[in-house]
């Protein structure tokens, strides 16, 4: 067989908005290639460096990943994934014959998600959680209705702001009330502003998430009106269902929708739960046809394993996680880093935020301590202005990966002085680097899985 080289092709005046640079070096590796197959094997090379280095070098704090185990990883390759499976579960509702064994699959995902979560209804078939965001807002709310979320600098997301699929599908956008130093809704401003307002959804979501919120208190004051209370759980899942967070639908929230790819430690993708029946026609017609047709059953699959391996290891793993958040954040502060919500124990979730404008502000830390091979993300704080958003304030830490490899609360005072070291102390990434590296080398294991079981004490 004859392998040709690609085509180039140049365009003058090109706008762009990624990495231009990135995009750039991209071209000249694939110009360099000899051949297409050339081409393939420098993807491969790519994606091998990111193994090396991110799965194996680093010592991974960001909030929104983590590793899945070899069991989930192995399902995402499956042969399954090959399948066209649009439409709901049943032959009847399907649009294509042959899928008797899809079905066995998805009902196998639906039913062991009610079982994690303790809910009467799941669906399992959005790709993210954005997405499971939009069904909510095609199902619950009209064009033109009354949506109250929370703005960015106090945590919220761009999925529930004027910026993403709420302003997309037309609905206004109200602020909801959040005390910035307490970090949960301010109740009484919320009644005021509810009450004038009369938001149809309160879409409670946030992305920097630290403390429960008073989601029995909002959904008093929304119901007179019919007001729903969505709780976009994206960043909780793992630790509602694993029983280490507030239950929102025992608490009154209509629905909740959540990421599968952070606590809950499964593929990327985006999960329903709600118990009402008077929502289940609304909420799955809204995922199939308007949201979701063919909907990757490799990853369905994937995802009823992550949860089977939830179920059996799901609350000492999300327990373990939440109390390396409280070590880290206070083994931080310690160390000069202001940390946010210490005067309440500082999280009760998998996450830290650090205030580090006196350290060059978010970006800038971010990027120091990546050439020291700890990585974080930038992170609005609750002082940021708009003119902040591409330099915040503030860094954002997770503790799930480091979780799952077996670390614990010795561990984070480590990670803690590694950074300090950095941040606090000035000393050149570089030097820090081999220390970090010689601790990540020790922990190499994922745990919490069925191949593996809980780490050693």
């Amino acid at each position: 067989m004859t392998i040709v080289s690609a085509p180039v092709t140049t365009r003058a005046n090109r706008v762009e908005i990624h990495d231009a640079g990135a995009l750039a070096r991209a071209r000249e590796i694939l110009d360099a290639c000899a051949d297409v197959r050339a081409m393939g094997e420098a993807v491969k090379a790519a994606v091998a460096r990111n193994a090396a280095w991110r799965g194996e070098q680093c010592i991974n704090l960001l909030a929104p990943e983590a590793p899945t185990s070899p069991s989930v990883r192995a399902l995402l390759a499956a042969e399954i994934g090959t399948r066209a499976a649009e439409g709901h579960i049943g032959p009847v509702n399907r649009w294509f014959a042959g899928t008797r064994h899809i079905d066995e699959v998805e009902a196998l995902s639906v039913e062991l998600l009610k079982r994690y979560f303790r809910c009467n209804y799941a669906d399992h078939r959005l790709c993210a959680s954005m997405i499971g965001n939009a069904v909510v807002y095609t199902a619950l709310s009209a064009p033109g209705d009354v949506v109250m979320s929370a703005a960015q600098p106090v945590g919220g997301h761009s999925s529930n702001r004027s910026d993403g699929p709420a302003g997309a599908m037309g609905r206004k956008i109200v602020d909801i009330p959040v005390d910035p130093h307490e970090l949960v809704v301010d109740i009484d401003a919320f009644r005021t502003v509810a009450e004038a307002a009369r938001p149809t959804l309160v879409a409670l979501g946030l992305s920097m998430t630290l403390f429960p919120q008073p989601v029995a208190a909002m959904k008093a004051i929304i119901a007179p009106w019919g007001g729903r209370l969505f709780f976009d759980a994206a960043h909780q899942l793992g630790l509602i269902g694993g029983r280490q967070f507030q239950d929102p639908l025992k608490e009154g929230a209509d629905i909740m929708t959540g990421s599968a790819g952070k606590t809950f430690a499964g593929p990327q993708s985006g999960i329903l739960v709600w118990d009402d029946p008077e929502l289940a026609r609304a909420v799955t017609t809204a995922v199939f046809p308007v949201w979701a047709a063919t909907h990757q059953v490799n990853r369905v699959a994937a995802l009823a394993m992550a949860t089977a391996e939830a179920i059996a290891f799901g609350e000492a793993f999300m327990a373990q996680i939440v109390r390396n958040a409280q070590a880290l954040a206070r083994a931080l502060q310690e160390r000069g880093i202001p940390m946010l919500g210490g005067h309440k124990g500082f999280t009760a979730t998998h996450q830290a935020i650090g205030d580090v404008r006196k350290f060059g502000r978010g970006l800038e830390v971010a990027q120091k301590l990546e050439k020291a091979n700890i990585i974080v993300n930038k992170n609005l704080v609750p002082a940021d202005k708009p003119e902040d958003w591409d330099f915040p304030g503030g860094i954002r830490i997770g503790t799930i990966e480091v979780t799952r490899l077996g670390m614990r609360e010795a561990e984070m005072a480590a990670i803690a002085e590694l950074i300090a070291r950095v941040v606090v102390r000035g000393e050149a990434p570089e030097a820090v680097r081999k220390d970090a590296l010689a601790l990540r080398a020790g922990f190499q294991t994922l745990y919490y899985c069925f191949e593996t079981g809980l780490p050693p004490r």
